[in-house]
């Protein structure tokens, strides 16, 4: 399955959600909710966020920039 660019999935193996950012090899290339390192993952260890995940990952992000851990 190839996964659309933007889409918000879940890394199975990790836990962490990642945007969708493109497709290298056979790997999908994924960055976390608000910018940061992208990291490679098999498409067959992903599946697409759930919209309770998608705000966990945006809460998340909006409580580390209001504490000043993130640019």
């Amino acid at each position: 399955m190839r996964l659309p660019l933007g889409a918000y999935v879940v890394d199975m193996s990790s836990g962490r959600v990642g945007i969708v950012m493109g497709h290298e090899g056979p790997y999908v290339q994924l960055r976390p909710h608000g910018g940061g390192r992208e990291w490679d993952v098999d498409p067959g260890a992903v599946r697409y966020a759930t919209p309770a995940e998608r705000l966990r990952a945006a809460t998340a992000y909006a409580n580390a920039r209001s504490r000043g851990e993130v640019p």
